[in-house]
C-alpha cells in the first residue's frame, strides 16, 4: 500500500436497505464509494454471514469500486481457553473468516486473541502462539493467502498489550497486527498525546521493521473507560482521546495501510478523521 485508506467498521449507517435479492454488504460497499471513503471491513463478528458464491460476488464488486476490504472475525475467540475444545472452536471460526474474508479479496482478518483466564502473560502468550500457529499452518495448506491481525485489546482482563501483540507477530508467518489506539488508551488510561503515539510506532517498528508501517491495520474511534479498561465506543466529539494528534504521528511517520473507524456514527467519523488527515502538512 502507497497511502493511508480511511473506512467503516462494517456497513455504513446511511447504506439503504437491498432490494430485489441484493446483498446488503455489497450496498455497503457501493455506499462506502458514495461517500468517497476507501475501505470497509466486514463484520463477522456473530457469525460469518457470506456463502463462498456471495463472497466471489462481493470481491468483484469491492474491486471494480476501488474499495479495500478487511474482516473482522467473531468475538466469540479465546485462544487460552481452559477447555481444549473451546480452543478447537476458535480455531474453526478464526479459519472460516479467513476463508471467506480471502474469497472476498480482503488482505487482512482482524480478531481479538484471548482472556488471560488467570494465566500470566508468558503462559497465556505460549497458548496462543500455538494455536495460532496451527491455523495458519491450515490456512497454508488450503492457500488461503490472507494476514492475520490480533488485536490490540481494550481491557486488561484481555490478551493483547502493545508488546505481546508485536511479539507474536515477530514470531508467527503471516500475522501483523491490528493496532486500536482507542482500546490502547482505554487499558491504559494513556496514550493519548503525540509523543505516546509515535512511541506505539516506533516499537512496532523496532520489533517487526520499519516497513510493517508501510502495512498498518489501524482501528480508532472515541471510547468510554474504567480502570477495567474500555466501556463502549463513542464519536470522537464525546470522547478525549487526542486524535488529530494521532493522525499527525501517523502522517509525519509516513505510515501506509488501513484506519478503520469504529465511532457510533462510523461514517461521519471516518469522513472526519480522513478529512483532517489531508488537511495536515
Amino acid at each position: 500500500m502507497s497511502k493511508l485508506l480511511f473506512g467503516t467498521a462494517g456497513i455504513p449507517l446511511s447504506t439503504p436497505p437491498a432490494t430485489n435479492g441484493d446483498l446488503q454488504t455489497i450496498k455497503g460497499i457501493q455506499r462506502v464509494a458514495e461517500l468517497g471513503l476507501d475501505c470497509m471491513e466486514l463484520e463477522f463478528v456473530k457469525q460469518v454471514y457470506l456463502s463462498k458464491p456471495n463472497a466471489e460476488k462481493v470481491a468483484k464488486f469491492a474491486k471494480d469500486a476501488n474499495i479495500a476490504l478487511s474482516a473482522h472475525a467473531p468475538y466469540a475467540l479465546n485462544f487460552n481457553a481452559r477447555e481444549a475444545q473451546k480452543i478447537r472452536i476458535s480455531q474453526s471460526y478464526l479459519f472460516s473468516a479467513a476463508e471467506i474474508a480471502y474469497i472476498c479479496g480482503a488482505k487482512s482478518v482482524v480478531f481479538h486473541p484471548a482472556y488471560y483466564m488467570g494465566d500470566t502473560s508468558e503462559q497465556a502468550y505460549q497458548t496462543v502462539k500455538t494455536a495460532l500457529s496451527e491455523v495458519l499452518e491450515k490456512m497454508d495448506e488450503k492457500g488461503i493467502d490472507i494476514t492475520l491481525r490480533p488485536e490490540v485489546s481494550g481491557k486488561v482482563s484481555q490478551f493483547g498489550t502493545i508488546t505481546e501483540i508485536t511479539d507474536l507477530c515477530s514470531e508467527l508467518t503471516n500475522a501483523m497486527p491490528c493496532v486500536d489506539f482507542a482500546h490502547w488508551h482505554a487499558r491504559t488510561g494513556a496514550y493519548n498525546s503525540y509523543k505516546e503515539f509515535a512511541s506505539v510506532l516506533d516499537e512496532i517498528s523496532s520489533i517487526l521493521g520499519k516497513e510493517a508501517l508501510d502495512n498498518m491495520h489501524i482501528h480508532v474511534s472515541g471510547i468510554e473507560y474504567t480502570a477495567k479498561g474500555e466501556k463502549r465506543h463513542l464519536p470522537f466529539e464525546d470522547a478525549d482521546i487526542k486524535y488529530v494528534e494521532l493522525l499527525q504521528v501517523l502522517k509525519d511517520y509516513n505510515v501506509s495501510g488501513i484506519v478503520i473507524c469504529e465511532s457510533p456514527v462510523m461514517e461521519e467519523d471516518a469522513l472526519l478523521i480522513k478529512n483532517v488527515y489531508n488537511s495536515l502538512t
